[in-house]
């Protein structure tokens, strides 16, 4: 396998992909506002920005931002920051759930290709981003990385998780916004196929503060299903088989019922003015990139 740089697989960031990201990076607008200082200027009525403080140079800062007139009088590089100026992190939650393990190839595949795209967006943009597994719950939440120095964890994160068990994006949310009081982008990849309730817990989220990004990453054959005749199917997460005819009317009734989650997940996103962006496996990443970016509502 090829790869990128040594120990990043190719698979999640091509050399081609990258090139893309990285005039669509340029066109990325976070809404959100964590208040902390950093790259990005506040949505604020008043003057321009003043300066407020100092602060250590990290690897992987913006090299435009560093006080060179203090560095020559300390011989230690250090930033400029300004008071209305603020930090942002883009929080990127994984479905990790076992439903995402469908399709050729695997709707987990795009999913965390998906998610190494705005993590590097971000990183590239001198951001911070963070990888959070969720399944019945939050799985795991690795430690904020900033910059294109924090790349290589973004990624391994990404490339160690595996799809098992089952799906509560809700708690998860929920257990994410209570932890975190600072608002942030917040870009959910799943197919949301979710037993619960998840409109209380992305509201709640958009009203702390949140900028909601939600793909939804589907197979070919979940949209126009070719099943016919008698099935034994079994439910990925749970394990539980049901026996189903599958003739003209329940084909017919199962799109219905799909085309009422694409639907519900349409209307949530325009509601809480979020992106809501359906992604199928057999259609190019770019282009859905470009749709994110955009601020689609498919």
């Amino acid at each position: 396998m090829q790869e990128t740089r040594p120990g990043i697989p190719s698979r999640l960031l091509d050399p081609a992909f990258v090139r893309e990201l990285e005039v669509l990076r340029r066109r990325l607008e976070i809404r959100a506002r964590s208040g902390a200082s950093g790259e990005h200027v506040a949505r604020r009525r008043g003057g321009s920005a003043e300066f407020q403080e100092h602060r250590p140079y990290s690897p992987g800062d913006d090299l435009r931002r560093i006080d060179w007139a203090a560095y020559a009088r300390t011989d230690e590089p250090v930033l400029k920051l300004f008071r209305a100026e603020e930090d942002v992190i883009v929080r990127l939650l994984v479905d990790t759930s076992a439903s995402l393990d469908f399709g050729e190839p695997p709707k987990f595949e795009a999913a965390c290709r998906i998610a190494a795209a705005f993590g590097y967006m971000a990183l590239a943009a001198s951001e911070r981003a963070q990888v959070i597994s969720a399944g019945e719950g939050i799985q795991r939440e690795e430690t904020p990385v900033r910059g294109r120095s924090g790349l290589p964890a973004l990624l391994r994160a990404l490339s160690g998780i595996t799809p098992r068990g089952g799906t509560d994006l809700a708690r998860a949310i929920d257990r994410l916004i209570q932890k975190n009081k600072r608002a942030g982008m917040l870009l959910v990849v799943s197919d949301f196929l979710d037993g619960g309730p998840l409109g209380p817990a992305l509201t709640r989220a958009a009203a702390a503060g949140h900028d909601l990004v939600l793909v939804q990453v589907v197979a070919p054959e979940e949209i126009e299903p070719s099943y016919e005749g008698d099935w034994a199917l079994e439910d990925a997460e749970t394990g539980a088989v049901v026996e189903v005819t599958m003739d003209a009317a329940a084909i017919e009734a199962y799109v219905l019922r799909f085309a009422g989650l694409c639907e519900e997940l349409r209307q949530l996103a325009k509601r809480l003015r979020a992106t809501y962006v359906r992604v199928r496996t057999d259609e190019p990443l770019e282009s859905a990139i470009r749709r994110i970016v955009a601020r689609s509502i498919d």
